[in-house]
Parts: structure tokens; C-alpha cells; sequence
């Protein structure tokens, strides 16, 4: 196994897919490959609708999810972002939410430094991920019951 990087940013993204639609794991990896022409999908982590938490990119291994900050961040995407109509929205649902908190839990317990942060945060041209992902930082610190939560005991690397 690879040695691990120094990570400093916890990237939040959005597949920017409208709500009615989807894009599962498989079609995000599948166009990452064939569109963009990455070896693999360019996140370590992406979450369905359903609140399914899927391992991208091994933690050890640069991510492909936003430009200038790769070397230093880990990447997680969840599906959605778009309202019905295409524009930009939060539509995380309750799924969505909960196990992106018991992710970047588990994250902060590796990474206690790193920084929560939004794509749009480091690039202000993009609404990605359609809302503020920074918030999580003090959502995070004040909660007290993190592990009940969320009943997955979620493994953060890949079996």
C-alpha cells in the first residue's frame, strides 16, 4: 500500500444532475473514463441518493475533482445539485445528508486537520455543490451523538 498524502481539504462536490434523474456510481466512474479520459472516476468517495456511500479513488491516490487542490484533498461527490429545471439547488436528501455527515466524521477522525470545504469555495466561477459546505466544519464540532447518528459503521477505505 501506498503512503498516505498529506491532506489538508475535504472537497464537496455535486454530480450536477437535475432531481428526477439519475447517475448512479458505475455512470459517474464510466464518464469520468470515457469523457474526461481519467483512469478512474476522479473522486475517493460518491454519494447516491439513496444515502449509499461508494469508494472512488484509494485515499492514498491524487483525486482528479478540482484543479490546483488535488495533491492535497480528498474529493466526495454527491448525486444531484440540479432542481428540475436544471438550476442549482441543494437537493441532498435525508439519506444523502446523514451519511455525508458519518463520512466526513469518519474523515476528520484521520484528518482533524483538513478543511471542509465546497468546490465553489476554491473556485467561485462554478455553484458546485449548491450550497455551503463549509457550514460542516461547526455542524461537525457541535454535534455530540456522531456515532448514533448514522447506523453504518462505514469502513473509510475499500475492502
Amino acid at each position: 500500500m501506498s503512503r498516505m498524502r498529506t491532506i489538508t481539504l475535504i472537497v464537496i462536490h455535486c454530480s450536477a444532475t437535475p432531481e428526477g434523474r439519475s447517475l448512479d456510481f458505475e455512470a459517474c466512474r464510466m464518464e469520468h473514463v470515457r469523457h474526461r479520459g481519467f483512469r478512474d472516476i476522479g473522486y475517493h468517495f460518491y454519494i447516491t441518493r439513496d444515502g449509499e456511500i461508494h469508494h472512488g479513488r484509494a485515499l492514498e491516490r491524487i483525486g482528479a475533482h478540482c484543479k490546483g487542490h488535488n495533491r492535497h484533498s480528498l474529493g466526495i461527490c454527491y448525486e444531484g445539485g440540479l432542481d428540475v429545471k436544471g438550476q442549482p439547488a441543494d437537493t441532498r436528501t435525508p439519506q444523502q445528508r446523514q451519511g455525508m455527515l458519518c463520512l466526513l466524521r469518519q474523515l476528520k477522525r484521520q484528518f482533524p486537520h483538513a478543511l471542509i470545504v465546497g468546490h465553489h469555495d476554491l473556485d467561485p466561477m462554478k455553484a458546485c455543490p449548491c450550497f455551503e459546505a463549509a457550514k460542516l466544519n461547526s455542524e461537525l464540532l457541535t454535534e455530540d451523538n456522531a456515532e448514533e447518528s448514522h447506523p453504518q459503521n462505514l469502513e473509510v477505505e475499500p475492502p
